[in-house]
């Protein structure tokens, strides 16, 4: 019985992975064993940090929500509460937004659960 080639698909395997490897530099983006470490190590870094990303912007947006409620003379946990109370469902990232482009509707936010 004669010995199976699998060099066409051998080949695509590679191809592919130095097609995701592209631009890097080097033998980064060339030899096939260095592109393939780089690439699976990038893949992980990429599942990683779409995770993260949502943890920074949360972050952010609570940082912004504190400064501004802090101008108006209280803390973002004891302004977060008030809101809780009066029964006022904004998310963290409107109220955020509002903090930053308009101050005039944040305070009047500010002033409805007052």
């Amino acid at each position: 019985m004669p010995r199976a080639n699998s060099s066409v698909p051998h080949h695509r395997r590679h191809r592919k992975m130095i097609k995701m490897a592209k631009g890097y530099y080097s033998s980064r983006g060339n030899l096939y064993v260095n592109a393939k470490d780089t690439v699976e190590k990038a893949l992980l870094y990429q599942y990683r940090d779409r995770r993260n990303k949502k943890r920074m912007f949360r972050r952010l947006w609570i940082t912004r929500i504190n400064a501004a409620a802090r101008l108006h003379g209280m803390s973002y946990s004891v302004f977060m509460h008030k809101l809780q109370e009066n029964d006022i469902s904004l998310d963290r990232k409107i109220l955020a937004h509002l903090a930053a482009t308009s101050p005039d509707d944040f305070k009047a936010i500010v002033d409805a659960i007052n």
